[in-house]
């Protein structure tokens, strides 16, 4: 209650009149007088001179009146602040992103988004899978949207966003090669083009080629998956790259997929959450925008 006189006091102190402060707060004059009246009896001081012109500040009040309007201002502006969070037009967005899913998935959703709430501010960390979920373990990051497979430990959730698969490709060199569909172990001799250790695509091949008992054992290794396309290109050997993002390359000819008999398996890009973790307004905002179509597992 005492933060409320406060608040009256300033704006009496401002308008210089009880009753310009009582239509400025929507209240009226006789419980204005009573609050300041109530006031000045729990300070044990007068905080204004009343005339027929209206009030003026006591020394007292002028004492008085540098430190509420210090305070008063700062939540003032506090205020609007929120309200500018909540009406999206300030904020601000940090996001852990894997490459795949920021190409094949999370670019497009924040043009729509940045359309949307141009006064959003966004900060994209590139990372691998397990460097964007340290990301958000460490509280760098309000969420991070990366590709499968992910190990989580609660309190992070995993929400599926969108589900890509990958190609094997090669250069022009390839062509012939391209020609027929091959086992894995028919190719064992052509330089393949890998990912380095240390992230989800170079794990997920592991398994795949263990699973077929055979070693994941790259001639060439690369930092990320963009990286694999201008090698291959250039006729270093072979690689997996996503189906969607080759597509064009190999209609104009730069590229040609080589078939294979053994089957690729399905990837997913999550969008991964602290659950525990309260998130501002336009973090909250972009997460439903991203999520609002997302896949079921």
């Amino acid at each position: 209650m005492i933060l409320d006189y406060y608040r009256i006091f300033y704006y009496v102190a401002q308008y210089k009149s009880f009753s310009k402060a009582a239509d400025v707060m929507g209240n009226n004059q006789p419980n204005i007088t009573r609050c300041m009246n109530i006031l000045e009896n729990e300070l044990g001081c007068k905080l204004f001179i009343r005339s027929n012109r209206g009030v003026q500040l006591t020394i007292e009040g002028e004492r008085l009146f540098e430190h509420v309007s210090i305070a008063i201002e700062q939540l003032v502006s506090g205020e609007n602040e929120l309200l500018k969070d909540k009406g999206l037009e300030s904020g601000l967005v940090n996001i852990g992103a894997s490459e795949i899913a920021l190409r094949l998935f999370l670019l497009n959703e924040l043009e729509i988004f940045h359309h949307r709430y141009p006064h959003v501010k966004l900060r994209i960390s590139n990372h691998s899978t397990p460097q964007a979920v340290q990301a958000l373990e460490n509280g760098l990051v309000d969420f991070a949207v990366v590709t499968t497979p992910v190990a989580l430990k609660k309190p992070l959730q995993r929400i599926p966003l969108y589900s890509f698969r990958e190609i094997l490709i090669g250069g022009e060199e390839y062509a012939e090669t391209a020609s027929n569909k091959h086992c894995l172990q028919d190719l064992q001799d052509i330089p393949l083009i890998g990912i380095a250790p240390g992230s989800s695509t170079r794990e997920l091949y592991t398994q795949y080629f263990m699973r077929h008992n055979l070693p994941f054992s790259p001639d060439m290794e690369v930092a990320t998956t963009d990286q694999i396309f201008p090698m291959v290109q250039h006729n270093l050997g072979i690689g997996f790259f996503p189906e969607e993002l080759a597509a064009e390359h190999i209609a104009q000819g730069k590229i040609v997929q080589i078939p294979i008999e053994e089957p690729l398996p399905e990837r997913k890009i999550c969008l991964i959450r602290n659950v525990k973790r309260p998130q501002s307004i336009a973090a909250r905002s972009l997460e439903e925008h991203l999520t609002s179509h997302r896949e079921t597992e």
